[in-house]
């Protein structure tokens, strides 16, 4: 058989008397193409997934049979679901095996974008957890917000940091995923072109990258603390080279998790401390390449105490929060700039801090702009798992739902609402809002997420 994929990565794979070098290549000469979603516990449409395979280590994942163009899916820009590598969602299973499952935690996920690992964090985890997604490139830090805003949850502040930053909350995350840069030989199935960008060089400039993000951030997990290191590459310079690494003086402990053997995944260890690790195979798994370890932080870090801070006034009453939002008794608001802003009362004090030493992008939801003695209804809201549910609404066709994603204009005939705000429904998910008038319908869709004719 005829190799197509780096020389030098087949022969160190080969070094593993467990490794099949016939069916790695043949897997990746079949042009086969999985797709896989996980849906969003709190939007579930009144859509059957029923008939679709699961994924076995992910609660609300499916393998697609084909797939589809998601642009022209309203649940998909609804938030319903999102569009994730299988291997990668092993994460959640992470979540329960450790214990972390709808906890009360600070969690950070250092490399965030764009997305898929910190909406699964968000579900996992719960609305009792904070969650802190960063990314440190400007424009992916954008889409990150994007896909975050989508899901819905008011507990996620997105960050657009290096990971030095970090280093500046000693001992304030119970849990860290590192989700790190890496040279993507387990995507090159899914991205043919990163087989022509891959070298030992670039492996080398990739784990030299891995360890400075480590060591400048690693301070931020607190004692007894996570650390889940994952990678889309095959190389153990990468992966089990930097598992060693991290153990090597900084008080951790490898942690091991137990998973159903047919699933094809493989266990590995690495080479001084033994510590385990976790590898999918395209041949093996339903998915691409991937590697993730497991860590807990057993060395004494120290901490800070956090400072109580004063509620601040705001000129937006309780009545106005009630007309938009349901259960507020949990919600503190504040406001930024002429944006109403909504987070978790109970991290009130951790906005404060996180405001004090990172720059951050988005903070909890915005539910709209504030004009004196109104509030004008932002989309953001729309999407919130948090909007008042008897607020005033139209369920629409498939066609209406994709006519008021292009922003285009809409048919006054298929609204029944007399006038106001109203938002638009498809398949019983929110797609957004449109003011309705006497004779015409104005359509609120953000311009800069339009759908652009196909």
């Amino acid at each position: 058989m005829s190799n197509f994929l780096p020389n030098e990565l087949i022969k160190r794979l080969s070094e593993d008397e467990h490794f099949n070098q016939e069916s790695f290549l043949e897997t990746h000469e079949s042009g086969e193409k999985v797709t896989s979603i996980r849906l969003n516990p709190l939007k579930k449409p009144r859509e059957a997934y029923d008939e679709l395979a699961a994924v076995p280590w992910c609660n609300d994942a499916y393998y697609l049979k084909e797939r589809p163009i998601f642009t022209l899916d309203p649940l998909y820009h609804a938030g319903c679901y999102y569009v994730q590598e299988a291997s990668s969602m092993f994460l959640g299973y992470i979540l329960e095996r450790i214990g972390l499952r709808d906890s009360a935690i600070r969690a950070l996920d250092l490399c965030a974008a764009p997305g898929g690992k910190s909406t699964l964090l968000n579900s996992y985890l719960g609305e009792k957890s904070l969650l802190v997604s960063n990314e440190v490139i400007k424009s992916r830090a954008g889409i990150l917000v994007d896909n975050v805003t989508r899901w819905g949850m008011h507990n996620v502040v997105v960050t657009n940091n290096d990971p030095s930053a970090f280093g500046r909350l000693p001992g304030y995350f119970d849990l860290m995923v590192v989700d790190a840069p890496c040279s993507g030989s387990g995507m090159f199935r899914k991205d043919p072109a990163a087989i022509d960008e891959w070298s030992l060089a670039n492996v080398k400039l990739c784990s030299d990258r891995q360890k400075r993000i480590l060591a400048e951030s690693i301070s931020a997990l607190a004692t007894g603390g996570y650390l889940v290191y994952s990678t889309c590459s095959y190389s153990r310079e990468e992966n089990e080279d930097i598992v060693d690494w991290i153990m090597e003086g900084n008080g951790f402990e490898s942690v091991k998790i137990d998973f159903n053997s047919a699933w094809g995944i493989e266990e590995t260890t690495s080479t001084s401390k033994g510590a385990f690790g976790y590898r999918f195979y395209p041949h093996k798994v339903k998915g691409e390449g991937f590697f993730v370890a497991v860590l807990r932080k057993t060395g004494e870090q120290g901490s800070f105490e956090m400072r109580r801070s004063k509620p601040e006034k705001s000129p937006v009453s309780k009545v106005v929060l009630e007309h938009w939002l349901d259960n507020i008794a949990s919600i503190q608001h504040f406001l930024h700039g002429d944006n109403v802003h909504i987070f978790p009362a109970i991290y009130k004090d951790d906005l404060r801090l996180l405001q004090d030493m990172l720059y951050i992008r988005n903070a909890g939801t915005n539910i709209g702009k504030w004009l004196g003695k109104e509030l004008i209804p932002s989309h953001d809201l729309a999407m919130s798992v948090h909007v008042k549910a008897d607020l005033p609404g139209q369920e629409v066709s498939l066609a209406t739902a994709q006519q008021y994603l292009r922003k285009e204009n809409l048919d006054r005939s298929n609204f029944e609402v007399s006038s106001g705000w109203c938002l638009v429904q498809y398949s019983g998910v929110n797609l957004g809002w449109v003011k309705v008038l006497p004779n015409r319908i104005n359509n609120y869709y953000p311009k800069e997420s339009r759908i652009v004719h196909l």
